[in-house]
């Protein structure tokens, strides 16, 4: 397998209402991420997206974006994992070009959730049969990992504040964040309107339109496109079982673990090389179960680094760097691929005063569903 690098990156503002379509949105991204490269060198486009068939009345979205954006007869394809789109995007772009099947990839992430309420259409990553009749959504299933959680370890229902307040801090640097001007205290979160009891609504991500790339080639070749090539080292994706209720223990993310641990070994280090993690906090709960299942904290004291700041700049391991889910928000499909610019950019130096101080690996982890499908990807800053 050849060594893979990403050598351009696209991405608009995050917001809660574009006025232009998925397709508009995609070629932009396209386009920046690009940059001066010939067109006619692009071998593969693969575009990531959720809710475009119920809210946009449109399927073959990789096929249209590919053909607007001036790529027609490429081969395009949608790749889907729900909540995780984005990542599974990527992970088929980095597998593409690492096999040897095409030499410069694109993974795209597209998504406009404001065009209805997609509540009904998130839901249909739970089981259609025996768990969206019952009324469970992504939201029900997320307010219930955090109400074992708080039970578990008798804290109170305010402990998960700080991940908020940390993303939203962040944020306020990012001008591709859709809080970038709003800033919340831990006073104010814990006191913000109940969504699904215990979540509030400051504990989630907000519904919102986005786009984003990256252009993928072979480490090998970097050079020709960029001065500032980052490696993607290590890509993984493992599953639980389908249904949170048939998990042994629903607090314990099994897939995160498996996922983290294949993609330390393939990229031969160990997690304390890792200087910075870009997770999937949807939920206040699951960026802190996520750091728990990664390792950076033993079981029911994730909420620990949150409320210590060890999640910060400046902290032991920081999150969100540039805002995260919660505060940049999460046009789904776009997400991981959000992500994927702001490693990036700290991987370049490129971060402004959300800068780490000289980091060397990231890891990204996403979500599928309420943890049934979880990707690790890990990046190095390429010399």
């Amino acid at each position: 397998m050849r060594r893979v690098a990403i050598v351009g990156t696209g991405q608009v503002a995050v917001r809660k209402q574009y006025d232009r379509g998925l397709r508009e949105l995609g070629v932009v991204v396209v386009k920046q991420a690009l940059g001066e490269t010939d067109k006619r060198r692009v071998e593969a486009l693969y575009l990531s997206n959720m809710l475009s068939d119920e809210l946009q009345a449109q399927k073959h979205l990789a096929a249209l974006v590919a053909d607007e954006a001036g790529l027609a007869g490429i081969e395009a394809i949608q790749v889907r994992a729900a909540t995780a789109a984005g990542a599974a995007a990527l992970r088929v772009a980095h597998l593409a070009v690492a096999s040897g099947a095409v030499d410069l990839a694109l993974a795209v992430g597209v998504e406009k959730m404001s065009d209805q309420v997609p509540t009904a259409a998130l839901a249909k990553a739970l089981d259609a049969r025996s768990e969206v009749p019952d009324g469970k959504t992504l939201l029900s299933q997320n307010a219930l990992l955090m109400a074992l959680y708080l039970q578990e370890y008798g804290l109170p229902p305010d402990a998960l504040a700080p991940f908020s307040v940390n993303a939203h801090r962040n944020a306020q640097h990012n001008p591709h964040a859709m809080f970038r001007d709003r800033q919340f205290t831990a006073e104010q979160v814990a006191q913000s309107r109940l969504i699904y009891p215990p979540l509030r609504l400051l504990d989630c991500s907000p519904v919102s339109d986005g786009a984003a790339a990256v252009l993928l080639a072979p480490l090998s070749d970097a050079q020709q496109y960029t001065s500032y090539p980052v490696e993607i080292i290590a890509s993984s994706a493992t599953t639980d079982r389908f249904r949170m209720s048939d998990r042994p223990n629903p607090l314990r993310l099994e897939a995160a673990i498996d996922s983290t641990q294949k993609a330390l070994r393939q990229a031969d280090i160990k997690l304390q090389d890792v200087d910075f993690f870009e997770l999937h906090d949807a939920f206040s709960i699951m960026a802190c179960l996520l750091l728990e299942a990664s390792g950076f904290a033993v079981p029911g004291q994730g909420w620990e680094l949150a409320a210590n700041d060890e999640i910060g700049i400046n902290g032991s391991i920081p999150i969100a760097t540039m805002g995260g889910l919660k505060a940049r928000g999460h046009p789904i499909g776009a997400t991981a691929l959000y992500q994927s610019c702001e490693i990036v950019q700290q991987l370049t130096g490129k971060a402004g005063q959300n800068q780490l101080d000289e980091p060397r690996v990231a890891m990204l982890q996403s979500v599928g569903g309420a943890g049934t499908t979880i990707l690790t990807h890990l990046f190095s800053g390429a010399s």
